[in-house]
């Protein structure tokens, strides 16, 4: 588990752009069973997070399709409702960070670690706008 203080200025990059957190298993299955699309970030003390992850997260909500609802949870931090947010997300392998897109619960985008590491937020900002685009 990481400290609440060094992992705090990376929960309020995403925060900051309005989405919400979930800290417990009850709060992700809340999350997800809300009607239209929900984006969640898996977000991750790593680098790839830092200059990947979270700002392409970000700049994907200058998309004019937008999530219904935007929600994170913090691997090695809320262990548990990572663990659940992750059940949602199968088949994929669990990796952070990640990003999915759901609607009215159900998985209709995936990003894995893969497709952030080494990519310029840009590219991840535009893989999510995709996906909005088709499905928001």
């Amino acid at each position: 588990m990481y400290p609440a203080e060094l992992v705090k200025p990376m929960r309020e990059d995403l925060t900051n752009v309005g989405f919400n957190e979930l800290h417990t298993p009850e709060d992700v299955k809340s999350a997800l069973a809300k009607e239209g699309t929900t984006l969640v970030v898996v977000n991750s003390v790593c680098g790839c997070a830092a200059a990947n992850a979270r700002p392409g997260a970000r700049m994907s909500l200058q998309n004019t399709k937008r999530p219904d609802h935007l929600v994170t949870v913090f691997a090695g931090v809320d262990k548990e409702a990572v663990d659940e947010a992750r059940g949602h997300m199968v088949p994929f392998p669990p990796s952070s960070p990640s990003m999915a897109l759901f609607k009215d619960g159900e998985l209709v985008h995936m990003l894995e670690r893969h497709h952030i590491e080494g990519r310029p937020a840009e590219l991840i900002a535009e893989n999510l706008m995709d996906a909005y685009n088709d499905h928001c």
